[in-house]
């Protein structure tokens, strides 16, 4: 967007853009969100930065009306697989406060100084700054969702010392942490009391439109004693840095707002961080639906499925290598196949974390598998080598990827293993890195929704007379949404509309709701 773009989007007040930029005034010496109620500012009085870091290093202070630390992320660092989105994607896991400059660097493959000096030119801020936004706002939302003591918010949100986290608020918010607690009646948010300091309740912000058919994807996929999931929930057990956690996701599209509340029943509160950014990449809360959409309608293929299911979100991950090992488990057979390999994998990993407890065990680790898991799997002596080998890759460190890689690094670092091909890579790539542009297009059930598609009476005229392209590069950079659409229209198409898969299948099953 250009500057009379974003200008346009600030006098409309039009909050599909908070989060994606922010608006600082120089006679107020303030940032808003784009949808602040506040008076629109002269043309020449305002700056646009793409970070609050950005505008907390040229000596704005967010304003107190609107709050632009409460909105969801930009969807940019997901779009942009350049150095600047893979480590916005990192230090919003939280890797800055766990192996500092240094080790993101390392991850990125630069120096210091060089990513400093990259982020600087890219965002406006250096990965201190960026690091420092991000505590910032971790420390508000707890401040005004929960009673946690605010020596405990502190070192929750990454900062290492109270005075530190004291320092930070009042240079970013202008306020005291107590004054900003104060803030919490004033606007929609409920605060909810946290039960101790590793129990909260916390609202996630996101935009709307919100299509739920991502708890359905979830659902029929998870594994007993380790996942719960319905139509309007998810829970699981996972790991982290510190420790174990626990969280539960409910949607309720009957209350004011339709919030999403996240219950976290357990969580070293130095994983907080990384936990709430997970959470949100598994739910694919920072889109901005109203593109992705205004996009994919333009293909008279997808314009129904469009009008039908306004939102739909690509399911994350929230273990990189787990969903590695999902996705080679998955390959070639029914999801309902696949979730029975898995919950006879599981066992591998079942430590109890709480007798009697619903959610009482975790996933295998990559060291379980590659030493004992592999030996519970059944099936082609193939597929077992090849999840074994993949697993010992992780374990032994010689296979590393995650959050920070792009496209080509996946691709690279993937594709040598024995059993992962193109398909594979494209769905590590779609659940993982969120990369927002994967066609499957030997995907059986993208066949099948395609077909499913252009079989309706009301839309299947329209697609036959144009010269649209088999693989929707029309549709570029958003194809992993239109996969998506298709896998939904192919589940729900009657049975016999249905193709045999010849090499791999969709992981949609096929009697069920993605």
């Amino acid at each position: 967007m250009d500057f009379w773009q974003r200008y346009r989007a600030i006098d409309a007040r039009d909050t599909r853009f908070d989060g994606q930029f922010y608006t600082a005034v120089r006679t107020t010496g303030i940032y808003c969100r784009p949808s602040c109620p506040a008076r629109t500012p002269k043309a020449g009085n305002v700056t646009f930065y793409e970070t609050s870091a950005a505008a907390h290093d040229a000596g704005y202070r967010a304003c107190k009306r609107c709050l632009p630390e409460a909105v969801p992320g930009t969807p940019a660092w997901n779009l942009r697989s350049d150095v600047a989105g893979r480590a916005m994607r990192l230090i919003n896991d939280g890797v800055i406060n766990r192996d500092g400059v240094e080790g993101l660097a390392a991850r990125l493959g630069y120096s210091s100084r060089q990513l400093n000096r990259i982020l600087s030119h890219e965002l406006g801020a250096g990965p201190l700054s960026l690091a420092r936004a991000s505590r910032a706002q971790t420390a508000r939302t707890l401040l005004v969702s929960t009673t946690m003591k605010a020596a405990e918010i502190a070192f929750a949100a990454g900062f290492s010392s109270v005075r530190q986290f004291n320092e930070t608020i009042g240079e970013v918010f202008a306020m005291t942490p107590s004054a900003l607690r104060a803030t919490a009646r004033h606007h929609r948010t409920p605060a909810v009391a946290a039960v101790s300091s590793t129990a909260l309740t916390l609202n996630l912000p996101y935009r709307e439109p919100f299509d739920p058919g991502v708890f359905d994807f979830l659902a029929v996929r998870a594994i007993p004693g380790i996942e719960e999931g319905s139509s309007t929930s998810y829970a699981r057990t996972m790991r982290l840095a510190h420790g174990d956690a626990r969280f539960r996701v409910d949607y309720d599209a009957g209350v004011p707002g339709r919030p999403l509340v996240l219950t976290i029943g357990a969580v070293d509160l130095r994983d907080l961080p990384s936990l709430l950014s997970r959470v949100r990449r598994l739910l694919d809360l920072d889109a901005d639906p109203v593109a992705i959409d205004g996009a994919l309608a333009s293909d008279p293929r997808l314009a129904a499925s469009i009008a039908a299911t306004p939102g739909i979100r690509m399911p994350g991950a929230v273990d990189p290598q787990e969903l590695l090992v999902r996705a080679m488990i998955g390959q070639q057979i029914t999801v309902a196949a696949a979730r029975t390999a898995l919950i006879q994998l599981s066992a591998s990993g079942s430590e109890c974390l709480v007798p009697g407890d619903g959610l009482h065990r975790l996933f295998p680790t990559a060291t379980q598998i590659a030493d004992t898991g592999f030996e519970l799997l059944r099936g082609p002596q193939r597929r077992i080598d090849s999840v074994r080998g993949a697993a010992a890759a992780m374990s032994s460190g010689e296979l590393d990827f995650g959050y920070g890689d792009d496209l080509p690094g996946l691709e690279a670092k993937l594709l040598p293993l024995a059993g992962v091909g193109p398909w594979t890579v494209g769905y590590v790539a779609m659940r993982v890195i969120g990369a927002p542009d994967v066609f499957l297009a030997n995907d059986a059930a993208v066949r099948n929704g395609i077909r499913s598609l252009a079989n309706d009476a009301a839309g299947g005229a329209r697609a036959c007379e144009t010269s649209l392209s088999p693989d929707f590069r029309e549709l570029s950079p958003w194809r992993s949404y239109a996969t998506m659409h298709l896998w939904r229209a192919a589940a729900a198409a009657p049975s016999g509309a249905r193709t045999r898969p010849v090499r791999t299948l969709s992981p949609i099953p096929k009697k069920a709701t993605p």
